[in-house]
């Protein structure tokens, strides 16, 4: 099993944050990279406990679904959403938010099993796991910076 673990302080209300990390319309924005796009389930606006997405989008040159559904839900704290199906062999997104002194701590724990014994590991090691470190992390800057710099 792969583990990433992050951690964003964002200059913002728990709320704002917790709510703008479920946003669809938000991922959309901020995944232009891989064009990514809901394609069945919640398509549009806040997905909640129970809720499924379908996301489409261009990973590693090639065109790739992913269905994930909420399951476990506190607003404003936490929400977890865990794939339906996809490619892995599991995957698992935690995202909790804290209060703190200068606004918000938002912690992303990913859990995930790759396919295919060594051959899948040998991809995790060499490519996936940078790649989606990469792309929350970039996904954590666009929600800080969205909402440090709102007016």
């Amino acid at each position: 099993m792969s583990l990433i673990q992050l951690r964003t302080l964002i200059k913002a209300p728990i709320e704002e944050v917790f709510d703008l990390s479920r946003n669809i319309d938000f991922h959309i924005n901020s995944a232009k990279q891989t064009k990514e796009k809901a394609i069945a389930g919640r398509t549009s606006g806040l997905i909640g406990l129970h809720e499924t997405v379908t996301w489409r989008g261009k990973h590693f040159g090639i065109y790739l679904t992913h269905q994930s559904k909420i399951t476990d839900f506190e607003y404003p704290n936490r929400f977890t959403d865990e794939m339906v199906k996809g490619h892995f062999r599991s995957f698992k997104h935690q995202h909790i938010f804290k209060d703190s002194e200068t606004g918000t701590e938002m912690i992303d724990i990913l859990e995930y099993k790759t396919p295919y014994g060594f051959w899948g590991y040998f991809f995790d090691t060499m490519m996936l796991k940078r790649h989606l470190t990469q792309f929350l992390q970039n996904r954590n800057s666009f929600i800080k910076s969205s909402l440090e710099n709102k007016k």
